[in-house]
Parts: C-alpha cells; structure tokens; sequence
C-alpha cells in the first residue's frame, strides 16, 4: 500500500479513494439519524440549521455583523446581481472586495450561483438537469450514492432526517452528476459539495453549482485515480516551503506525503474541517478567487499548527504530527483570526500555475502522463465569465416568488375614486347668486325683498319698477371691465352677503 519515493513516504494510488473513504465514514457514522432523532426536538437550532455538532454556531467561532451593515451589504449586492457583467469586467476588485468581507447570508447562494458561473450554465441548458433527474440512474453509483446519503452533515436539520427532502435532492443532484458526466461516476468527497449548495439553493441550482467546481475550479480533484489532488498536494507542499520553511522541514523529515493530511481538506474545500462561519466566509472567496483560496487555508493551518518549535516539541514522530493536524486547535479557525491570515498570505493564482508547471513536469519524469486528463482549471469567476462569455438573457435574475398584484389601470382608477370621494366630502354647498344687473335678454329673476337703498324713497315699488332700477346703477359702480360675478358681490350689501354665503 505505502513505498517509499523521494525519501518521503507516499500512498499507492489505488488505494487513495479507499482511503479518504474509509477516513470519512468513520467521523460520519457519529450522530447518525438514530442518535439524533432522540433529541432532535429538545435542541435548538442555531442560525446556520445546525442542531448540534462541532460546526454548530458559537460566539467564540463567528463574528456578527450588525444589521445595519448588513442590509447596506445587501444593498449593494443587489445592485451588483442587476448589473453582474458590467461589474464582473470593469470592477472586478470591487466584487473581489465584498466577497472578502463577505457575502451576505439572504444573498449568499445567488451570489454563489453567480460567481461560479452556475447562472448561465442552466441557462443555456435549459430542461438539461430535469432530463437527468428522470433517468434512473447506473445501479453500481447509485448503491453508493445511497449509503452516503446520511453520511452529509447528520447535524444539520435539512439532513438529519431520512428520506427527508435534503436527503432526496442531495441524492437527485448526485445521482444527476454521474449521468452528466459518467467517465467520472461518483465520488464520495463530492457529497459534502453538493449538500454545501443544498443548503443555499434548490436542487437545479445546486447541480449546476456542482458541475462548474468539478470542471472549473476542482478539474480532475473527483476522477478515478485522484491523480489532480496528489499533484496539488506536491504543489502546497512546495508554497509552504516558501511560506513557513519550519513546518516544511519537520514534514519532509518524517517523511509524511501531502496526501495523508490535505485531502479531505482540498477535495471537500474545508466544508468538513472549519467552523460553519469560517466554511461560508472561505467559499465566499473561493468561488470568487478560484483554488488559490484553497492553497492559503492549508497553508494557514500548517503554519498554525507546526510553525514554531515549541509546537513541534509536541510532535516528535509521524503518528503525533499526523494527530496534530486531525485536531486542529479551535483558535486557528475562528472566522476573525482565518479570514485575516488567508488574506495574508503571499500566495497568487500565478504562483500556483508556475508551481503546476514545475510539478507538472517532475511527475511525467517519475511516473509517466497522467492517466487522466482534466479540463484546464479556472481561478476565479472573471476568467470563468470570460472564457464562456453570457448572454444579456442568461443573467437576468428569475424570481422564485411571484406576487399577482393589481394592474396600474386598476389602481389608478381606485385612486381617481377615492380622491372624488374626499373633494366631496370636503367641498362646502355652493348656492347660486343672482346677477343684479343681468341684461335684456336673460329672464328676469323671480321677485324678491330686498331692502331698500338709502336714495330711493320709502314708496312701494311695483313689479315693473324693478327693470328700471337695474338699468340705472348708482354712479359710485365698479367699471363695467369687471366680470358680473365681481360686480355683483360689490354691489351687495354686508346681510345680504352673509345670507347667501
């Protein structure tokens, strides 16, 4: 199984898959349904969905981010998502920026769809995953697919039951990837991935999700063989010799191959190891930045962990190193202290292409050509939008909730409406005011009993009089420019203005 290359202590590669298997069915077969169901009710659930488990939220592991800065953050992501391309080419750093600080959580999985260039893949294949899911599936992954299922965060509420719904799409999405690609099939560190996207998107969205990390951001990393994976472990093992050369000299002393400690690391991009806080804010960045995100997190934890000598004077052999970075101290993953030093360290995506090359080149002169060969890899979601460019159409955001609202031509005619009700009720009575001087050919009015005016004298007027009067108006009468209305409320005296008003 083990042999000797290089003086260092390597694995055979066909046990490699057996191996991160093995590792990862014996961590997950703690708290199982049937232990969980017990007390599935008395535990609360944290914000993230755990109920238990040592991802689940604490103060000590996380850091809030107060409500007001989070709906500015939002605000802001929201107006990005409208106008993704525009941003993705002319302010990339800026994209790159938000997502360090990271992606707020209503927001996170569109983001995540966005970033990983999941969006336009369903787009441009549109009934593409509802073929697959119909199609029953090779019966060889699909046993397999169906032992692990409960095997994906047993702490979590959307898998703890089974035959829950995250246990069924969980099995849609997987069982989906190896009709999608079945030179691949199935391999198990693609399940904690898949149930990762579960958590933020539906199951469509997730699939989609899954295929651009396989084939852009992890090519090769799920391929039988796992030839992707042994090589970017002699790449970290390479960048650490840069970054922390104390730790590189201890693992290279006891002779311990990359692959014995990082590849439930790489392959499973942390989801396994970091607090849940820490896992959300990595692949944040990793979806944005591509696999150099990756490297930084293994080379943070080495150096934590085996970067000094009072460090090392606990670990004098194989077996206690190997113990050392199985339980990683909580301190080194607290969401404050590994987002600063991710973003520390001098690691570039150019950096890690040379060292490939270099890599590259020293296992064809060992071992031969790669057995497989994987896609190119993608380091980050600009170069992943560039290489295949989207339509207008394919980023156009889809509600998922539809709300029938009433048409504007409705809304508009109640408010007419409502606001002829109110001039209604607020308007006062307007009462008709006869015009005293009217003129020959409008009728005239009906009698009345005006009082008399101081010049006329105190005879009785008759009915005939009256025309005569109104066609001699006193000499102190407005002009005659003015309109009869105005001339007739000048003309009347104080009680008969205050009688007909």
């Amino acid at each position: 199984m083990a042999k000797t290359e290089n003086g260092r202590q390597s694995v055979d590669t066909r046990s490699i898959r057996t191996i991160s298997s093995s590792h990862i069915d014996d961590e997950s077969s703690l708290g199982s349904d049937s232990e969980i169901n017990g007390f599935a009710s008395e535990r609360q659930t944290d914000k993230y969905g755990f109920i238990g488990g040592a991802q689940q939220y604490s103060e000590e592991s996380a850091q809030d981010v107060p409500p007001a800065v989070l709906r500015q953050r939002e605000v802001k992501w929201l107006d990005m998502l409208n106008h993704w391309d525009k941003w993705m080419i002319k302010r990339y750093n800026k994209v790159r920026l938000r997502c360090q600080k990271g992606i707020p959580p209503a927001l996170r999985g569109r983001a995540w769809l966005y970033l990983s260039g999941g969006k336009v893949k369903r787009e441009q294949n549109q009934g593409k995953f509802q073929e697959l899911d119909s199609q029953p599936g090779d019966p060889k992954w699909i046993d397999v697919i169906e032992k692990d299922l409960h095997r994906q965060f047993p702490f979590h509420e959307m898998f703890v039951s089974r035959g829950g719904h995250g246990q069924k799409d969980l099995f849609r999405v997987l069982k989906a990837y190896t009709l999608y690609r079945p030179e691949e099939g199935y391999c198990q560190a693609q399940a904690p991935i898949a149930a990762v996207l579960l958590m933020h998107m539906p199951a469509e969205d997730a699939f989609w999700g899954l295929v651009q990390i396989c084939e852009k951001y992890l090519p090769g990393y799920y391929s039988p063989g796992l030839e992707a994976i042994q090589l970017d472990g002699e790449i970290l093992f390479a960048l650490l010799r840069r970054t922390s050369p104390l730790a590189y000299r201890h693992l290279e002393k006891h002779k311990i191959d990359p692959i014995l400690y990082m590849t439930e690391w790489f392959m499973c991009a942390f989801s396994r190891t970091l607090p849940w806080a820490s896992v959300l804010r990595v692949w944040d960045m990793f979806l944005c930045d591509g696999v150099k995100i990756i490297f930084r997190v293994g080379l943070v934890l080495l150096k934590s962990m085996l970067g000094s000598r009072e460090k090392l004077k606990a670990c004098q052999g194989q077996y206690e190193t190997m113990e050392l970075l199985r339980a990683i101290e909580p301190r080194y993953m607290q969401e404050g202290f590994m987002v600063r030093e991710i973003l520390e360290v001098p690691v570039t995506a150019r950096d890690v292409e040379r060292e490939n090359h270099t890599q590259l080149k020293r296992w064809k002169k060992n071992r031969g050509e790669l057995n497989f060969k994987s896609p190119p890899r993608m380091h980050g979601a600009r170069l992943i939008m560039l290489a295949d460019p989207p339509r207008r159409q394919d980023l156009q955001q889809n509600p998922t909730i539809v709300l029938e609202m009433p048409t504007p031509q409705l809304r508009k005619g109640r408010e007419d409406k409502m606001s002829k009700r109110k001039s209604k009720k607020n308007a006062l009575p307007v009462e008709e005011i006869p015009n005293p001087y009217p003129l020959p050919s409008d009728t005239p009015p009906p009698p009345a009993d005006p009082p008399a005016p101081p010049t006329v004298s105190k005879a009785p007027q008759t009915e005939i009089d009256a025309p005569q009067l109104q066609a001699a108006p006193p000499a102190d009468q407005p002009p005659a420019k003015e309109s009869p209305l105005q001339q007739s409320s000048q003309s009347l005296s104080s009680t008969e203005l205050d009688t007909y008003l």
